[in-house]
């Protein structure tokens, strides 16, 4: 009896410090370690690839963001602040609904068929606000000019970039909105536009957040 109790004694002992050594090294050392190199070797990407201007984070360079006029009495939906650069359209899963102190949608596609009347129509209705507001006097844009990006929402709903065709679509917009020459947009566009990871993966593209965020540098300029 006596060498029973001992003995179990003895396994409660044992497995109380493997819990203890195990919880050590994987619960402390173990994320310790992995943050710490993160946060020498990867910074920026480990605290949320954070976009900073003035002095305080304004984003980050993985989320888009919108750029609207503050809704209207009446309005459910804000309309465009169009002197600047706009985004892909946000249409995710849906508003967020449980922490409803934050206006965000939730990540993901919307999971409509190529021949859903509700997507052809979100197209259609994208297509004629994207011709109506980049055309100015002097310049006027056709339904056949407006690239995919323009009109349809990413896989995420959340894509911060754009093609550089649709950037370079809003230049004429812009130029007039902020008293900038469309030459002077053209360059700030080019200046935006990042090539092909490695060279051939991916598309080109300009981040909407750090174009505006140069926009905003240059108009303040003139």
């Amino acid at each position: 009896m006596n060498n029973s109790v001992t003995n179990t004694a003895r396994l409660l002992g044992a497995g109380l410090r493997a819990l203890l050594v195990l919880t050590l090294v994987t619960g402390v050392i173990y994320p310790l370690v992995v943050t710490g190199i993160a946060q020498a070797l990867f910074h920026n990407k480990a605290n949320g690839s954070e976009i900073r201007a003035d002095g305080k984070v304004v984003g980050s360079s993985l989320i888009g963001q919108s750029y609207n006029l503050p809704l209207k009495k009446g309005q459910e939906t804000p309309d465009a602040d169009l002197k600047w650069f706009q985004g892909r359209p946000a249409n995710g899963l849906g508003a967020n609904s449980v922490n409803t102190q934050y206006k965000l949608i939730l990540s993901g596609a919307t999971n409509l068929s190529a021949d859903s009347k509700v997507l052809i129509r979100q197209v259609e209705d994208a297509k004629a606000a994207v011709v109506k507001d980049n055309s100015v006097p002097g310049y006027t844009i056709k339904p056949s000019q407006v690239p995919a990006d323009a009109v349809t929402s990413s896989g995420s709903g959340l894509d911060p970039n754009i093609s550089p065709d649709y950037a370079e679509l809003q230049v004429h917009r812009i130029a007039a909105k902020n008293g900038l020459s469309v030459s002077t947009v053209e360059t700030l566009v080019k200046d935006h536009t990042e090539g092909r990871t490695l060279g051939f993966m991916g598309d080109p593209r300009v981040n909407v957040l750090e174009l505006d965020l140069a926009l905003k540098d240059l108009a303040a300029k003139h």
